[in-house]
């Protein structure tokens, strides 16, 4: 939840690049969780099926557009689940998100390994310790044949 105050810093611009009112931007619904960065999150608000910031003719999220554009480091701003999309954590356990196992990810099997696409900001939220763990994994799977060769 240390991201909302942060927004709200910047809500006058955020809110004529989005199209969407401030106080339309979240839920309400604050959800306690020690493993989050200010011990919870707030929900934003899904709109036509999709987050309250994405960037409806275009692509990506207008807080991380925002963000690049102003020099302002988007880790202030936008909070950890967002930054490691398309993986999500939870009882200290890292895996992919829903939506890589359902197949909606609209990038899936387009680019990097999920690993690769999010490799930076493991480091940033983890350090160089889980890099270097997750690198030793990835080396190991990629040294392994895979079925039918």
């Amino acid at each position: 939840m240390l991201h909302v105050p942060a927004l709200e810093a910047h809500a006058s611009e955020l809110e004529a690049r989005v199209g969407i009112p401030r106080d339309r931007w979240f839920t309400g619904e604050y959800t306690p969780d020690p493993e989050m960065p200010g011990g919870g999150s707030l929900r934003t608000r899904v709109v036509d099926g999709a987050c309250v910031f994405r960037d409806r003719s275009g692509r990506g999220c207008h807080v991380h557009a925002y963000s690049l554009e102003r020099g302002i480091d988007y880790h202030t701003l936008k909070p950890i689940i967002d930054c490691l999309f398309p993986l999500t954590f939870s009882e200290g356990v890292l895996y992919p998100a829903d939506e890589v196992d359902d197949g909606t990810l609209v990038c899936l099997d387009t680019g990097p390994t999920l690993y690769r696409g999010v490799r930076e900001e493991l480091g940033y939220y983890f350090g160089e310790g889980l890099l270097h763990a997750l690198d030793a994994v990835e080396a190991r799977s990629a040294a392994v044949p895979s079925e039918g060769t």
